[in-house]
């Protein structure tokens, strides 16, 4: 039997075996299989549609919806008390009370869905490889609907004269008030607006966001060390938009566009003007990201002496 088992597996008669055990090269149309096949499963990861029927994927949503909405609600808060109290500095104490918060809301949702709570950085995710489509799109949809929650939440604790005045601390490019001679429009130019969102948007990714995706950071850093340090680059970015530019009306760089559409659907009006740089700059700066990640080495490859 055994000789028949090696006869018919060899392809040869009388049980004699060739002389090389080599394996046979591949076909042209084997190797053409094997390419498709390899493709396949790159679509089928990059796709991740397994993950659209996952429970802890969808688990992990609605850790993002929580996360967003109390971070929308915060920030909101955080806005609006500090401009009702008319500090001297209001960026700064913005600032500083935003890079407190940040890495507390980190925190909390790290260990359960990544702690993106930020469609800039779940969209940044998908593009280096580090999440597959359908996640990221699952992912966006609950900090979009966290958004919306979170300024709902606001809109039912304050007045409606602080509602009107501060537009639930939404994301503005320009206001146009009334004026003796017709309205009159106050902000920032739009291209200005858009370069503003690019640049700090990138940043924020390169300079903090990255040692969260790099496991090689956290496990050198710890996570809370990370999770301050994208609260303080977060922070800093805030006060650096809003004083740079200096002009009324523009609330400076959004940073996440799930916070800017809460307040535009809840609160509407002049919130809609020029929203959409809010989500074109962050898209373009995730994809400047993930180009920058892709032709850099994967680690140093000097040696350190």
């Amino acid at each position: 039997m055994a000789g028949i088992d090696e006869e018919s597996q060899c392809g040869c008669k009388n049980g004699v075996l060739p002389f090389s055990t080599t394996p046979m090269p591949l076909l042209k149309s084997e190797k053409e299989e094997m390419k498709q096949l390899d493709k396949a499963m790159s679509l089928q990861s990059l796709l991740g549609l397994q993950d659209l029927f996952s429970l802890n994927v969808w688990r992990a949503a609605v850790a993002e919806l929580v996360g967003t909405a109390a971070f929308v609600f915060c920030i909101d808060v955080i806005v609006i008390s500090t401009l009702e109290s008319q500090t001297t500095m209001p960026n700064l104490v913005l600032s500083a009370l935003v890079a407190f918060i940040i890495p507390i809301l980190l925190i909390a949702t790290f260990p359960i869905s990544g702690g993106h709570i930020n469609p800039l950085v779940t969209f940044a995710a998908f593009l280096v490889g580090l999440t597959s489509l359908s996640k990221a799109l699952i992912y966006i949809l609950a900090q979009c609907l966290g958004g919306i929650l979170g300024a709902l939440a606001l809109k039912a604790v304050v007045n409606g004269g602080i509602e009107k005045t501060f537009s639930l601390g939404g994301c503005t490019v320009n206001v146009v008030t009334p004026g003796p001679n017709g309205p009159i429009t106050t902000g920032l130019g739009t291209s200005q607006a858009l370069w503003l969102e690019i640049i700090c948007g990138f940043i924020f990714l390169f300079a903090s966001v990255w040692m969260a995706f790099d496991g090689r950071q956290v496990r050198a850093l710890g996570r809370v060390t990370v999770c301050v340090i994208i609260g303080v680059v977060l922070g800093v970015l805030v006060f650096a938009s809003t004083t740079v530019t200096a002009t009324k009306g523009y609330a400076g760089a959004g940073f996440n566009p799930a916070r800017c559409l809460g307040p535009a659907i809840v609160r509407g009006g002049h919130l809609w003007d020029g929203h959409w740089v809010f989500w074109i700059g962050p898209a373009v700066a995730a994809v400047a990201f993930a180009l920058y990640v892709k032709i850099i080495p994967r680690e140093h490859f000097h040696e350190i002496e």
